[in-house]
């Protein structure tokens, strides 16, 4: 009986995005057309096809920013509860630190922050 909340508000997410999606299906039109099909730029016309290679640096860049920007947000309940985890919960904090500046360091010295 513990669970059963839990179970509910799994099959009710569920069913609520299942539900909205074949609704979606079912009631939206469905009209391809050619003005339809090509790329749309801020109200400009494209120039060139939609398909291009971008520098898979731009990806690298943003793979980092969020692997540190989520590690961060880690930091915060660490923050919190500093003074009850003593110098152990330091200790950690620490080599969690030091495991991301030497990450950092390997993609600076791998040249990935360099923006192309």
């Amino acid at each position: 009986m513990e669970y059963f909340f839990v179970l509910l508000l799994i099959v009710l997410a569920v069913v609520f995005v299942a539900g909205g999606l074949a609704a979606s299906y079912m009631v939206a039109p469905h009209k391809p057309g050619r003005i339809k099909s090509i790329s749309y730029e801020c109200g400009e016309k494209p120039i060139g096809p939609a398909w291009i290679q971008f520098n898979v640096g731009y990806y690298l860049f943003a793979l980092l920013f969020l692997i540190f920007d989520v590690e961060a947000a880690f930091l915060y309940p660490w923050a919190v509860v500093l003074r009850e985890v003593g110098l152990a919960g330091l200790i950690e904090a620490g080599i969690f630190i030091l495991i991301l500046v030497l990450g950092l360091a390997y993609a600076w010295k791998k040249g990935v922050l360099e923006w192309v």
